[in-house]
């Protein structure tokens, strides 16, 4: 163990959101480590002595863990029986892996939010082709499936209807894990709802943003979410807060839900850890989602979660044409120096994210616009 006043907080996972966590870490004065599956990876490329090893094996985990007071997660996709074995050796872990589980397993969350009585879409674990045609018929001939493990950024799901191919409907089942049928949601936009909670049960909303998905993937995040009302605003916060409260979740959750057509919010996805949909926060907020996530896993007290500006706009930089990016970054940089600009360290391939441009004002078009001529540039897609 580190000294008690300067403790670390073990990582796992090198991806970006590692390596956005870490200049938080820094200002706190607390030290982050990071278990990398490579010595390129986004964090490892920016935190000190990265241990490279593989998640997956228990020994290299426990070994990591035991040399942080505190272990914490930049992706989902840890063994859960590891977990379980961290937390018998004594071993602290946040989130836990009785709560974690429910962003691992998208049965296990359906299930048990329905349990809580909180707004899903229609749902229900289905064994093969046979079952999906029968979910289509009672729901007016459209779904969307799921695998329940392993699944982001748009992999592992489908959308199928009536005349989808017999291999369409098939392909999911090919995974090994349980599929997952869900309605197909008539919904006017995606919103997401970021919370952070102490184990001592302290918590704190950010305000809630409008998600802009393409493909899968998010491109675009708006807070707080335009012409959203404060009514339906809380009722997503105060949603958020309950699952954070009732699974037991310490750090960082995102809630992605659904703003129906008809008014109503339907739970989409969990993510337990900082979250895309969150990423505004590192420009636009009195305290980051990255700042609050360590407060969170150490029991400190948690930030002001407040806007500082009335609009904030996050564009992802995915990408593109163009796979030397400096000379387009000098050239946002010099055209609109009001930007932010944030690197992820990641080689460029098509559709791949690599940064994130962020704007805050009062002038929600202009925000937008810039952001995205900036995010347009660099990808290639404009020259000026």
């Amino acid at each position: 163990m580190n000294d008690a006043y300067w403790p670390v907080v073990g990582m796992v996972g090198g991806g970006q959101l590692a390596r956005m966590t870490q200049p938080a870490a820094v200002a706190l004065g607390v030290r982050l480590a990071v278990l990398s599956a490579g010595p390129d990876e986004s964090a490892a490329q920016v935190v000190r002595d990265p241990v490279v090893a593989d998640e997956k094996t228990l020994d290299d985990l426990m070994s990591f863990a035991k040399a942080c007071d505190v272990l914490t997660f930049d992706h989902e996709q840890v063994p859960p029986e590891h977990l379980k074995a961290l937390e018998s050796a004594g071993l602290t872990v946040r989130p836990g892996s009785h709560a974690l589980l429910h962003a691992q397993d998208k049965g296990v969350m359906r299930a048990r939010l329905t349990e809580l009585g909180l707004p899903c879409p229609a749902h229900r674990i289905v064994d093969g082709p046979q079952d999906v045609t029968v979910f289509l018929v009672e729901h007016g001939g459209q779904a969307i499936l799921k695998t329940t493990r392993g699944g982001y950024d748009g992999k592992g799901v489908w959308a199928i209807d009536a005349d989808s191919s017999a291999e369409t409907v098939a392909e999911p089942f090919r995974a090994g894990v349980p599929v997952l049928a869900e309605e197909k949601v008539d919904f006017a936009r995606e919103l997401a709802a970021v919370v952070a909670r102490s184990p001592h049960g302290q918590a704190v909303a950010y305000p809630v943003v409008e998600s802009v998905q393409r493909d899968g993937i998010c491109v675009e995040t708006i807070a707080p979410a335009p012409a959203l009302s404060s009514e339906r605003a809380v009722e997503a916060q105060r949603v958020a807060l309950s699952i954070a409260s009732e699974l037991g979740i310490v750090g960082v959750l995102a809630v992605e839900m659904f703003e129906t057509k008809n008014g109503r919010l339907l739970v989409n996805e969990l993510a337990m850890r900082p979250h895309n949909s969150g990423h505004w926060t590192i420009d636009g907020a009195v305290t980051s989602q990255f700042e609050n996530h360590l407060r969170a896993v150490l029991d400190l007290p948690l930030g002001l979660p407040d806007a500082r500006a009335p609009y904030t706009v996050m564009v992802n930089i995915l990408g593109g044409d163009l796979t030397d990016i400096y000379p387009a970054y000098r050239h946002v940089m010099a055209r609109d120096p009001g930007l932010k600009v944030h690197w992820y360290g990641k080689g460029v391939r098509p559709g791949r994210k690599v940064g994130h441009v962020t704007a805050y004002g009062d002038d929600l078009e202009s925000l937008r616009e810039r952001a995205w001529h900036a995010a347009d540039y660099i990808r290639g897609d404009i020259d000026e």
